[in-house]
């Protein structure tokens, strides 16, 4: 029952992560950058790898 459990917990958060991710064009839509969890929090966002990104639709 505690391979179940642990075998469960890792589908939940694997699926979860995997519900959270994404990308998002700067706005001359040259380039993207790939986020995890929130576009604000990304690396490439962060080092302004991209440059200012395009409003969301």
């Amino acid at each position: 029952m505690k391979k179940f459990a642990g075998f469960a917990l890792i589908a939940v958060v694997l699926s979860t992560l995997t519900g959270c991710t994404g990308s998002v064009y700067n706005k001359e839509k040259n380039c993207d950058y790939d986020y995890l969890l929130h576009p604000a929090i990304s690396i490439s966002k962060v080092i302004g790898g991209c440059g200012p990104v395009a409003p969301q639709k």
